[in-house]
């Protein structure tokens, strides 16, 4: 199965394509979105896209890991990770499958 990965350059693309922007005002809107959506999950707070999903910024606690070569038992500082979770229309979509009504509001 082959799979192609979407970039910047093919999302601009699209925005001039079907918006009808230039090339131009369609990479500023591209690279506004996506600053806002950044700085919103800098700031630590949720993004949520209707019907795409939700990004957020969830805190890991300081643990204990093992290194695999010696066994030995190290420290694991504590970090934020970045999560997505896809709306319950984008799995429907993926597995090309129809929604039942009411199920679209479970994002």
């Amino acid at each position: 199965m082959h799979m192609e990965t979407v970039t910047r350059a093919s999302l601009i693309e699209q925005i001039y394509q079907q918006v009808g922007l230039s090339r131009r005002e369609s990479a500023v809107l591209l690279e506004d979105i996506l600053e806002t959506v950044m700085a919103a999950l800098e700031r630590g707070e949720s993004v949520k896209i209707s019907g795409f999903g939700t990004f957020a910024v969830r805190k890991k606690g300081q643990r204990s890991g093992r290194n695999p070569k010696t066994g030995q038992e190290v420290p694991i500082m504590p970090r934020s990770v970045l999560v997505f979770r896809s709306s319950q229309l984008l799995k429907a979509e993926v597995n090309h499958e129809t929604l039942e009504a009411g199920a679209q509001d479970d994002e």
